[in-house]
């Protein structure tokens, strides 16, 4: 005659704590009655309490699986894998911008510079001045743009984008006229 094989209370425990599964299914699945787990469970305190713990882990491990299965994510991407790749995304957009906004201040100086070099006389006057408009405007969006490219518009600062403005107005403003 044999020796009737011992329950893996382990395990038992483990799946009572889990609590996908009903009692009655842990014992059918350890050949025990659903009595002998209840009463396991009361005397050593058992609680059903990883439930959410697990939801929590499957759902994580849902939102980074594969959605394909055509074979364009053959891996899992590890979240410093997915923040990498965001990151040199942004940064070849910002270095971007910051290549064309150096390209336009190079345009609005040399619009500074032809300005500085004209002589205004009454019959280029209108020309004249819708051309400073319009150099002010290139150069202070220029400012504004290279101040958001670099990190540098806090305007709580007194180097802040707004005290610049100003200061470049007053500049404008005040600059001797031909």
């Amino acid at each position: 005659m044999s020796t009737p094989k011992q329950p893996d209370w382990e395990t038992i425990e483990s799946a009572y704590r889990v609590g996908s599964l009903s009692v009655r299914a842990i014992a059918e699945q350890n050949d025990i009655t659903d009595g002998a787990i209840r009463k396991r469970a009361k005397k050593e305190g058992w609680a059903r309490d990883l439930t959410a713990k697990v939801k929590q882990a499957t759902s994580e491990k849902l939102v980074r699986a594969p959605v394909r299965t055509d074979g364009t994510h053959s891996k899992m991407r590890t979240d410093d894998e997915i923040v990498e790749e965001a990151s040199d995304a942004a940064a070849s957009v910002v270095i971007s911008h910051r290549i064309g906004l150096a390209r336009w201040r190079s345009i609005a100086d040399k619009l500074c510079d032809a300005l500085t070099d004209l002589d205004v006389v009454e019959g280029n006057i209108g020309d004249f001045s819708r051309a400073l408009n319009a150099g002010v405007d290139a150069q202070l969006k220029v400012i504004k743009g290279e101040r958001q490219s670099y990190n540098l518009d806090d305007d709580q600062s007194p180097d802040g984008p707004a005290t610049i403005i100003t200061r470049v107005e007053r500049v404008i403003i005040d600059a001797p006229k031909h």
